[in-house]
Order: C-alpha cells, then sequence, then structure tokens
C-alpha cells in the first residue's frame, strides 16, 4: 500500500469522528460513530484472554469491530430504531464499491471480513455483532435520561438480547446493562 493510498483511506474513516450518533456523551457533545467503533473494539481486547472466548479469534472480532460502522464515513448514522432497509442497502454497497478500490492484499481481507460480517454465521462474527449492540446500551445508559426518547425505555433493556445468546459471558452482560438500565428508570421516576 502506497503512502497516498494509505491517507486516502484514513481520511474517509477520519470522517467517523464527525458523524455522531443518536446518543449524548454530555449535554453539549453527541457521541461519533469512531467513538463507538473505538470502544467495541476495546471491549473485544479486553475480552480476549476471557474463558468464555477461548477458541474465537478475537483478534479478528476486533478487526470486525474497526471497520463494521466505516460505511457510515458515506452516509452518516442512522439510529437502529429509524434505519430501513434502503438505508442498510446504500451504505453497504457504498462501503463494498469503496473496499473494492482498495489494494491489495488489504481490499480480499476486508471483504472476507465483510462478508463474514454480513452472514452472521461464524462465531467471530456473533461477538462483534453482541459488541456492537451491548456498547450501544452502554451509551444509552451513560447518556442523560432526558436525552433519551420514550421508545428508548422498553428498546434499551430489548436490544441486543437475541444477538448475544451466541455467549454466555455476553448474556450475562447484558443482564447487568440491564440492571443498570432500570436502576437509571426508576431513579428518573422518584424525581
Amino acid at each position: 500500500m502506497t503512502q497516498d493510498e494509505l491517507l486516502s483511506i484514513l481520511k474517509q474513516a477520519g470522517k467517523l469522528k464527525e458523524n455522531t450518533r443518536h446518543c449524548w456523551i454530555t449535554k453539549d457533545r453527541k457521541e461519533s460513530v469512531a467513538d463507538h467503533s473505538w470502544r467495541i473494539a476495546l471491549m473485544a481486547m479486553l475480552l480476549r484472554d476471557e474463558p468464555a472466548f477461548s477458541g474465537i479469534d478475537m483478534d479478528k472480532v476486533i478487526r470486525m469491530c474497526l471497520i463494521h460502522d466505516l460505511g457510515e464515513s458515506f452516509t452518516g448514522d442512522i439510529p437502529a430504531f429509524e434505519k430501513g432497509e434502503k438505508d442498510t442497502d446504500k451504505e453497504d454497497r457504498l462501503f463494498h464499491e469503496w473496499v473494492g478500490n482498495f489494494p491489495e492484499p488489504v481490499r480480499s481481507e476486508w471483504r472476507l471480513l465483510l462478508k463474514e460480517m454480513e452472514e452472521q454465521k461464524t462465531d467471530e462474527a456473533k461477538v462483534y455483532k453482541s459488541l456492537d449492540k451491548l456498547e450501544a446500551l452502554i451509551s444509552h445508559d451513560e447518556s442523560d435520561i432526558s436525552t433519551w426518547l420514550p421508545l428508548e425505555y422498553s428498546l434499551q433493556l430489548s436490544y441486543g438480547r437475541e444477538n448475544v445468546k451466541c455467549n454466555p459471558y455476553l448474556e450475562k452482560l447484558h443482564d447487568v446493562i440491564d440492571q443498570w438500565t432500570e436502576e437509571k428508570i426508576q431513579k428518573e421516576k422518584k424525581r
């Protein structure tokens, strides 16, 4: 890969620092897509040596986490509860076209990762997808509840529940996050 090719990829990826997600980090700042992607990659790294993940290529999971939302560098983020099939198709098409211009062997590696992530058949793809969902829950619990939409009170307790069934550690993590959510909601009700 030439230095120009590297910079071209990094410039496009850098747009994720500007593209914001739905939830707020502070009262003045929304979470960026880059914030989200970084943290799910960190989650994968922290879980790499946990017994529940033995036999899973967590380095591959980290790579999946790092690239999973790069299509949003073209389209911006659309919250899961608003994103339709048309939106997903457009994002995927633009992402795949972009990757198609990468030099080898990067192009082949990313195409294989994207295919595996989309098919959701391997343990690695399932763990990446679970972490993606769990990080969103964590971010919402960290944000001020006054920023939540009414539908998020129930969504926060169900989002990603099916995904985490792939791993007992992740199921338990969802339960712990649910407890945090319930406490947050109860605290709000007492105000």
